[in-house]
């Protein structure tokens, strides 16, 4: 009623543009929500038709603003009425539509439900249309389309009317009307961009020239001479004018909502389609002369591409801006040949070569346009003030493309004018696009996040599959069978069918195209800055003067080459082509001045340069003490943003290296993103730095700070020499190893924040670590999987078992030691860190999406449980007394094992086999870890047995249990390829039937005594190797799982398969030998050969070790190789049982202790590859020479001649060699030389002991000094003075063993300068010996020194014998004479250390003596001073007596317990003496 009473205005900011392209926008935004709503209803999903319900009435609010706004704004009452009135009908269809949603989800699969939700469906669509075509410029839009479709029904008729015209006359109006439709459609797209009543304009322009241009064409088919040259002309004409309908649908969607992505690609791909169109019918039906319609053409397809330079805000295609510069070389080359060739051509009057010529050069300057356009678009996109677009789901381009060719391929094929040669064309065409959509739905299925979308995508692709397989299947039915047969074989009845087969393939392929333009999947268009577009404009410039001159030129060919006599034409002619060649030039100078990013990267640079001398400054003030400190801001809150600079810094690195390697026009962007953080980053840590009161951790927070800076320049500096370009190769490795150093630099200072946090109980940064890393886990695409889902879920369980060890740890440092907790809560961030990233890929690796769901969640709540227990350990370090947060803690502790055991029930609900599998490997490296525990009790000889019992009575338990392996590993193997219930099955019997293999051949080995100790290791180490084997073959059976049989892991796993029973034949023989002393020898060697052969495999494979090692570890290790293949000659030259079985087990040893050793010093970081590959060699040829001097010592065993024999010394003198190789290579890895001094070398360890046995007698002499004898009672005056004596003499000793040690220590140090005793370890095993027995004897020297000043104390005290003082001084001087023996033995006598060593040992037994006779005396003087009172009576006196022998016979009886006990001690203690100490006691 307003609207025909006039009171409807507009409300205030409500225009008729404004408004209309709001209605045009929502209303699209209101279509795709309402198929995702029928989409979701359909499925039954309960919860995204909810949300698709909730954002169609939103849409459907917007519109109706809109619609009455556009009714306000509107004059003519009639349209204002119209408006409504169809914006009415949506809503009430939209009403009757979620009513229907609700019904189809409340009975899901009912088929009249879904029928009736299709049809409502159908009606608010149509409805919908209804509404967009009410918008002003619409209805002449849908008229012009009217008008166009009404015109080509003259195509339909079956004889066309004679034409009146000439030939010449219908060639020439067709090419007129070719000309003003060609220059139309630019108008229509240029109007599209304007206001309504220009596209009214344009559009009716468009079809009144569409009008001309089809009764021209008819005419010109009227002149045809042929029936096939009649039906190809109306063919094109009938292309033309399904391309004129698509421009105007896309010219009429770019009006209704200007802002859709890819709306202007979409509109210049329909006008060149519309030229192309054009061109073909010119092409077939003109005669003019030679070159004219060529140059007719040319025009008409750069007026078409005239458009790109026309604002160019979005990509033009996929070239990237260095393809751009070389798309315009390449180019700019094929035109200037073409150039050339139209001139020569039309001096030489060879049209056929100039019409030739002018396709050429329209082709490249089409190709100048086009790479002009997309360097131009990347320019202003790589702005730092524009915003860039994001790529959709899809491509909607690739979409129309496809619709409309797949569109005119239906059309020609039911044309009963089309021949089967052209039928089975069109057919092909189909099957090409429907193929390329069908990819195209696949992919987007595998990228969205969406549930319902995905399902969509997947049921489209497979109904355009199925109607395409339908349409090809009825063309090869209805298809003439004769090669011979005639067109009109392929009868109406067959068309027929063919059309019918087309209309379910049309309809599938609008479904999807429709489904696919929803707004969730497009794209987001690039917003262009005003500095962009200024950075653009000479490119663009450049552009339009190259497109200008160039159609100067071919007017001016065209007359020139029917009148090459003319001279003034001619000059023009030049004129052109010289202002040709200087657009192109400078079209490519524009474009390589404008390299996206390189200005920005010159900005950043001088912003870190500043930021580094900034850091420089703070630093020296930090060392001269002269930092101002700030008050301004709290330590807490500089600590956050010096955090959050360097997460912000850290999540740069990658994006800036992939720009640089690959994507210029994101360089800009990404350099100057992260350039902007150090600002913040250098004011952040010199202000932390400034409250920090400990110098070292202010140079810390400094340094570091200034190493992230000086590693960001570097990687800015290479990103700008990369620039994008990805044919820069290059550059790429630099960019890579500027990346890698900033992410350390990046880790470096986030350990040392989160220390200084955690230390302070501040976790807010751990606690932002862990919530981001929960944010990732849910992001919709993630990133592409490298690896499967086994390999995800393999990490998942090492890092949720590393979280749950961890929070037990924290539960036991809550009550014991709090201030640990900060550095475990920092750990307890990095591993969940980790495991959220690999949950991510495994979810998007699962096999299903419930399963990944189910991981996501688990992954999820752990991540909750990680933030309170680092919350609460933050708390417990800022009151570690407090119970009730110890108490948390714990609760939070148990919260976080608990939901680690749900995670890994996820995913063993992944792949459940492959789980058990991980759990199995878990478990068979503790049985190896055991092992290798009771290896070392053998080895010492104390695995006694506790009764009677022989290994007879376990052999037959060996051997049944090793039967059951067997099986259990083909149960394995098989399991690999078949279900994952199987594989779970197999893997979990497999590790209980070698742990109860272990536990029977412990048993055995026990049963042979310790007097075989050497037998006992050779049983264990046989069914170590078959624990090991089933080890690597569980490993490669996870990897295997589910892979074809040509996946390079089956190979791996039949490999590790053959190891396997390889091993287990040998565990078998070992078994039925090891009673048998003639060839239980011979039975270890062979074990011990193929065990080393297998680690001699594991060596040379490509695996990286988990850890590195030291040079000199590894030279110590070699010393080991050296002392096997000594007992390996011995035992080979003795022939002996025992000594081969010893000579195996401590080869076994000696080349798996080498190879380990050499490939972890190898893999260190700081070692070149040279060295690396040089270790690696001869780490293999060395263990490749042990292994021939084992099998010749076998040889020897089984043939024991001379002649066998001496090959023993060759075989050795070789390894030999090879052991220095790998002796100098590892000293090659050295930094220090021969001035590096290792903490582990005996000689330095023997100097730093005594010193600190010096040390500890000074204390003990100290000690001495601060005592007083006892307060007493006044006694006889002989025994006044024995405290004193006791004392001073005590004081003695400490003074003269403390300078004995001393001397020792200077006596050491001269042997190492004399060369006596090797400074490098690589001569330690040589100097070992002594050196431990030096050690040992300053030990003792300090351990009796203590004893003494100990019994001296409690002498004095009153609380010890004198017999005790005289023990403990002795004790002294038996400890001085080992020490003297020890280093008498490589010592110089005359040396001056010596000397002053042998005057500090005699001062030792001098001052030892006096005290040893002073105490004697007083014990001797107290017994003369006892008196005895003898008892007078007879019966007491026999009593006295009695009682007097008992005390003497308790006391011989103690006497000789005390020897015997002595004497043990000593046996035992001289076992562990050097052989010098042994000598000397002997």
């Amino acid at each position: 009623m307003s609207v025909i009473d006039g009171q409807l205005k507009p409300l205030p900011g409500e225009s008729l543009e404004k408004c209309a392209q709001d209605l045009g926008s929502t209303s699209k935004a209101v279509g795709s929500s309402m198929a995702q709503l029928l989409t979701c209803a359909a499925q039954g999903n309960e919860h995204y038709t909810g949300v698709a319900s909730r954002e169609t009435a939103q849409a459907l609010r917007t519109l109706a603003q809109a619609a009455r706004g556009v009714a306000a704004s509107t004059k003519e009452p009639q349209a204002s009425a119209a408006m409504l009135d169809s914006a009415q009908c949506v809503m009430e269809g939209s009403a009757m539509l979620i009513h229907e949603a609700h019904q189809a989800l409340v009975h899901p699969g009912d088929a009249e439900s879904q029928q009736r939700l299709a049809q409502v469906a159908k009606a608010v669509s149509h409805s919908l249309n209804n509404c967009v075509n009410c918008l002003p410029g619409q209805k002449d839009v849908d008229m012009a389309l009217r008008s166009i479709g009404e015109a080509s029904k003259k195509l339909l008729v079956d004889i066309l009317p004679p034409c009146s015209k000439t030939f010449q006359e219908a060639q020439s109006d067709l090419n007129h009307t070719a000309a003003e439709l060609n220059h139309s459609a630019g108008e229509v797209v240029h109007s599209s961009r304007g206001t309504s009543g220009q596209l009214a304009a344009a559009s009716g322009k468009f079809s009144q020239d569409f009008d001309e241009f089809l009764d021209a064409g008819i005419d010109m088919a009227g002149h045809t001479q042929s029936k096939d040259d009649q039906i190809q002309v109306i063919g094109n004409l009938k292309n033309i004018s399904m391309a004129s309908s698509k421009l105007l649908l896309a010219a009429k969607s770019l009006s209704v909502d200007p802002g859709a992505a890819n709306a202007k690609n979409l509109l210049a791909v329909a006008a060149r389609a519309v030229t192309e169109s054009i061109n073909q019918l010119i092409t077939l039906c003109t005669q003019q002369a030679a070159g004219q319609k060529e140059c007719d053409n040319a025009l008409r397809e750069l007026e078409a591409v005239r458009g790109l330079l026309n604002n160019p805000n979005e990509p033009v295609n996929e070239l990237s801006y260095f393809d751009c510069i070389e798309s315009v070389m390449e180019n700019s080359k094929v035109l200037g040949e073409s150039m050339a060739g139209i001139s020569q051509h039309c001096k030489t009057g060879d049209v056929l070569a100039f019409g030739e010529s002018v396709a050429v050069a329209s082709k490249a300057l089409c190709g100048l346009t086009e790479a002009g356009g997309q360097a131009s678009y990347l320019v202003g996109v790589s702005d730092p003030n524009s915003q860039s677009g994001h790529e959709g789901l899809v491509d909607p381009i690739q979409f129309a493309k496809a619709h409309q060719a797949i569109q005119m391929a239906c059309q020609n094929l039911v044309d009963p004018a089309s021949s089967p040669s052209q039928i089975l064309s069109a057919a092909t065409i189909v099957a090409k696009h429907t193929s390329a959509l069908c990819n195209a739905c696949r992919l987007a299925s595998s990228k969205t996040s969406n549930p319902v979308a995905r399902r969509q995508f997947v049921q489209s692709a497979k109904e355009v599959a199925n109607t395409t397989a339908n349409l090809v299947k009825t063309i090869k039915v209805n298809s003439p069978t004769d090669q011979n047969a005639s067109d009109g074989d392929f009868s109406d009845d067959n068309r027929n069918r063919c059309r019918v087969a087309t209309a379910p393939l049309l309809g599938a392929v609008e479904n999807l195209s429709t489904f696919a333009n929803n707004p969730e999947f497009a794209s987001i268009p690039a917003q262009i800055s005003n500095e962009g577009s200024a950075a653009q404009e000479p490119i663009v410039r450049s552009a339009r003067s190259m497109l200008d001159s160039s159609t100067y030129l071919l007017e001016t060919a065209r007359s020139l080459v029917l009148n090459p006599k003319d001279p003034p034409t001619w000059s023009i002619l030049a004129g052109h082509s010289r202002t040709v060649s200087d657009s192109i030039k400078s079209l490519i100078t524009s474009i390589r001045d404008k390299a996206p990013g390189q200005r920005e990267c010159d900005y950043s640079i001088d912003n870190i340069n500043k930021c580094i001398r900034d850091i420089e400054q703070a630093s020296l003030a930090a060392v001269g003490q002269t930092l101002p400190c700030r008050d301004d801001i709290s330590m807490e809150a500089l600590q956050e943003q010096l955090t959050s600079s360097v997460q912000e810094i850290g999540h740069l690195i990658d994006p800036v290296s992939t720009a640089a390697r690959g994507e210029a026009a994101q360089l800009g962007h990404k350099v100057s993103q992260l350039a902007r953080y150090f600002d913040p980053l250098i004011v952040a840590s010199v202000g932390l730095a400034s409250k920090l009161h400990d110098h070292q951790q202010q140079m810390t927070i400094l340094d570091q700070s200034k190493t992230l800076s000086e590693s960001a320049l570097q990687m800015l500096y290479a990103a700008k020499e990369g620039g994008g370009n990805p044919k820069a190769s290059h550059t790429h490795d630099a960019i890579s190893e500027a990346a890698q150093l900033m992410k350390e630099a990046v880790d470096d200072i986030m350990v040392t924040m989160n220390e200084a946090a955690s230390e302070g109980g501040m976790v807010g940064g751990m606690v932002e670590s862990i919530a981001e890393a929960m944010g990732r886990l849910e992001e919709g695409t993630p990133p592409e999987p490298e690896g499967t889902f086994v390999d995800y879920q393999t990490t998942m369980v090492k890092f949720s078992k590393a979280i749950a060890i961890t929070a037990q740890e924290m539960m036991t440092k809550s009550v014991t030691c709090p201030e640990e907790l900060g550095g475990l809560a920092s750990q307890v961030t990095v591993d969940y860190g980790q495991l959220a990233h690999q949950g991510r890929l495994a979810a998007a690796t699962a096999e299903s999406e419930e399963v990944g769901y189910q991981i996501k969640t688990r992954v999820q709540e752990l991540g909750h449980g990680c933030i309170y227990i680092v919350q609460k350990a933050g708390a417990l370090q800022l009151s570690p007394t407090d119970s009730f947060s110890k108490r948390e803690l714990i609760e939070c502790a148990r919260a976080v094992t608990e939901k680690v055991s749900l995670v890994l029930s996820a995913l063993q609900a992944g792949n459940k086999g492959t789980q058990a599998c991980i759990t199995a490997a878990s478990a068979v490296s503790g049985i190896i870890a055991d092992l290798d525990t009771t290896i070392m009790f053998a080895s010492a000889g104390t695995l006694s047995p506790e009764n009677e019992e022989s290994f007879a009575d376990h052999r037959e338990s060996i051997l049944k249990t090793a039967k059951a392996l067997v099986e259990d590993t083909k149960l394995l193997v098989a399991g690999a390829a078949s279900s994952q219930e199987k594989l779970a099955q197999a893997a979990q019997s497999s590790a209980k039937t070698i742990t109860q293999l272990t536990e029977v051949v412990k048993l055995g080995a026990t049963s042979m005594g310790s007097e075989n100790p050497e037998t006992q290791v050779v049983l264990i180490n046989a069914v170590r190797d078959v624990a090991k084997a089933l080890a690597e073959l569980i490993s490669a059976t996870k990897c295997a799982a589910g892979k074809p049989a040509d996946d390079p892991s089956m190979y791996q796993l039949k490999s590790a398969a053959k190891v396997m029973v390889t091993n287990v034949t040998s565990l078998l023989k070992t078994v039925k030998a090891v009673e048998d002393e003639a060839t239980r020898g011979t039975r270890a060697l062979e074990a011990t050969i193929e065990c080393i052969k297998q680690e001699l495999t594991v060596f040379q494979s490509k695996d990286v070790p988990d850890r590195c090692t030291t040079p000199e570890e590894f030279i110590r290790m070699t010393k080991g190789i050296t002392i096997a293949t000594a007992k390996a000659v011995a035992a080979g030259n003795s022939a002996q049982q025992e000594d081969v079985i010893a000579t195996a087990n401590l080869s076994r040893k000696a080349i798996y202790d080498m190879l380990t050793s050499c490939k972890q010093a190898a893999c260190h970081p700081e070692v070149c590859e040279e060295l690396r590959s040089k270790a690696l060699q001869y780490g293999s040829e060395c263990t490749a020479g042990y292994i021939n001097l084992l099998e010749q010592v076998l040889q020897v065993l089984h043939r024991p001649i001379p002649e066998q024999k001496q090959q023993l010394s060759l075989h050795s003198k070789h390894v030999a060699a090879c052991v220095t190789e790998l002796v100098q290579t590892a000293e090659a890895m050295k930094d220090g030389g021969s001035e590096y001094v290792d903490p582990e070398d005996p000689t330095v360890v023997a100097e730093t002991e005594l010193l600190g046995a010096a040390a500890s007698i000074e204390a003990a002499a100290k000690k001495l000094e601060q005592l007083k004898p006892r307060a007493k009672p006044k006694q006889a005056d002989e025994t006044l003075d024995f405290e004193e004596q006791i004392l001073e003499a005590a004081k003695s000793i400490a003074a003269a063993t403390s300078a004995l040690v001393k001397s020792a220590s200077a006596a050491q140090r001269e042997l190492v300068a004399q060369g006596k005793v090797g400074s490098n370890l690589a001569n330690a095993a040589d100097d070992g010996q002594w050196s431990q027995g030096l050690i040992s004897a300053a030990r003792r020297v300090a351990t009796a020194t203590s004893s003494l000043c100990e019994a001296a104390n409690a002498s004095v005290q009153g609380h010890a014998s004198e017999e005790k003082l005289i023990s403990s001084a002795k004790q002294v001087a038996a400890s001085t004479a080992q020490l003297l023996v020890a280093c008498k033995v490589k010592a110089d006598q005359d040396s001056e250390a010596m000397k002053r060593l042998q005057a500090a040992g005699n001062a030792v037994k001098r001052a030892s003596d006096n005290l040893v006779k002073a105490a004697q005396k007083a014990a001797f003087d107290k017994t003369e001073d006892d008196s005895v009172v003898v008892k007078t009576k007879f019966v007491g006196g026999i009593a006295q007596i009695i009682a007097a022998q008992e005390e003497m016979l308790r006391k011989e009886r103690e006497l000789e317990e005390a020897r015997k006990k002595l004497a043990q001690i000593r046996q035992q203690q001289y076992k562990f003496l050097p052989s010098e100490l042994r000598e000397d006691e002997g």
